[in-house]
């Protein structure tokens, strides 16, 4: 399936599922769950309850979707740097 197929939405995580799975409701009010990509898995990119999130589905599988962007809630705080030592 070329990329051009896939619906691009927006929406909050809910609850956050194991096996890096989350359940996440869209602006139009369905419930989906998604899984991260691979550039953000591999980059570490962490996502937690709360967080707005832009995913793409499938139109032959409207319950499922993988996470493509995490956005920047600018009312959380950053989390605090971590001196290491050398």
């Amino acid at each position: 399936m070329s990329k051009e197929e896939l619906i691009s939405m927006s929406g909050v995580v809910d609850e956050v599922l194991p096996d890096s799975r989350f359940r996440v409701t869209l602006e139009n009010g369905h419930k989906v769950i998604a899984y991260t990509g691979g550039k953000m898995r591999k980059h570490h990119i962490r996502i937690l309850a709360g967080d707005n999130v832009s995913l793409e589905m499938s139109p032959y599988d409207l319950t499922k979707g993988r996470i493509t962007f995490r956005h920047l809630n600018k009312d959380r705080a950053a989390p605090e740097k971590r001196a290491y030592r050398r």
